[in-house]
């Protein structure tokens, strides 16, 4: 009977790989055990919900909505949200979970999706994170830094100066006291500037130098899909005729009833969405129904150019051009590729 060393293979021949130099051994790749999960987004109009819904008729795929927008009920025509056969046929968690007097915050949308994706994957099934909101997709991926609570007085007082001395004038402020932040916050998105400026008065720190410490990563591993246009003009084209749609659908009716709820100002963070704000103005009087549409249009327009600018920082996003006929064929493979691996 051979003895135990006899029967094993010679020292050094143990997952030695063919055509390799000896002593040179086959390291196995630790397996990632991570249950799975696929990210797609884009800008506004850029044809995502559709997308969405193609890879979930194909895949067992239950869909996410990541929009800051779409969490408000009542917001339907504005939001672009999906028409309720969309929905009956391809629920949407995170849709339709706030009323528009309340704020909503990157923090509470990591609450929210993390038992949602978690209930998902429980069934078997895979989540599709599908929106355009780019702070949503980070704060849930990375994590989030430990800011200080808003400050109703310190808010207050940057309210009184921005009806002072104007949004421009404060944007300035945050690019002196921190020059990275206002870089990535565009000059006219006030609740960011607002946002970094309290955290800098209530902290006495930049919020750049907080965010360099985040929470805990998302225990999943992560397909991100980006609809990324190589060409804006059918984009802009699309946001047009989108927004003329919105209007002949009653979108001014929807505004209407929202300003006659009573709790409701132009302040609050739902009617800051793109559309909602010009319409206020429009219904204030303030601005004819010309005017109205160009900027209502216009707006859209600059919330997907940043919407671009981000999503090109995101270098580990596969990207696909939404105008590319076999758009919904390259992503399907690559969903297929993920699920199988």
């Amino acid at each position: 009977m051979p003895s135990i060393r006899a029967t094993l293979p010679n020292r050094g021949s143990l997952c030695r790989l063919p055509g390799r130099q000896a002593g040179r051994y086959n390291r196995r790749m630790p397996i990632d055990l991570r249950p799975r999960a696929v990210f797609l987004m884009g800008p506004t109009a850029s044809g995502k919900t559709a997308l969405a819904c193609a890879l979930a008729e194909r895949f067992p795929l239950d869909l996410v909505s990541v929009d800051s927008a779409l969490v408000y009920r009542g917001m339907d025509i504005g939001t672009a949200k999906p028409d309720a056969p969309t929905l009956a046929r391809h629920p949407h968690r995170l849709i339709d979970i706030r009323e528009p007097d309340q704020a909503y915050s990157a923090g509470d949308f990591v609450a929210d999706a993390l038992p949602a994706m978690a209930q998902i994957t429980q069934a078997g099934r895979v989540p599709l994170l599908v929106g355009g909101t780019g702070l949503y997709f980070r704060a849930l991926q990375y994590g989030l830094s430990e800011l200080p609570r808003a400050d109703a007085v310190v808010r207050a007082q940057l309210d009184a100066q921005v009806r002072e001395l104007g949004l421009p004038a404060l944007h300035a402020r945050l690019t002196e006291k921190d020059p990275v932040a206002a870089a990535r916050i565009h000059a006219t998105d006030a609740q960011r500037v607002l946002r970094a400026l309290e955290v800098i008065e209530v902290s006495g720190r930049p919020l750049t130098e907080l965010q360099q410490g985040r929470g805990t990563r998302l225990p999943y591993r992560v397909l991100k899909l980006a609809l990324l246009p190589r060409d804006r003009v059918p984009l802009h084209a699309r946001i047009a005729q989108r927004f003329d749609t919105m209007l002949a659908e009653g979108f001014l009716d929807e505004a209407k009833t929202l300003r006659a709820r009573g709790d409701l100002n132009p302040d609050l963070p739902s009617m800051r969405a793109v559309g909602y704000r010009q319409a206020w103005e429009f219904l204030d009087g303030s601005v004819d129904a010309a005017t109205f549409r160009d900027r209502a249009i216009f707006a859209t327009r600059q919330l997907a150019k940043r919407q671009i600018t981000w999503l090109r920082s995101e270098l580990d996003a596969l990207t696909y051009d939404p105008e590319a006929a076999d758009v919904a064929a390259q992503a399907a493979g690559r969903v297929q590729g993920f699920l199988d691996s």
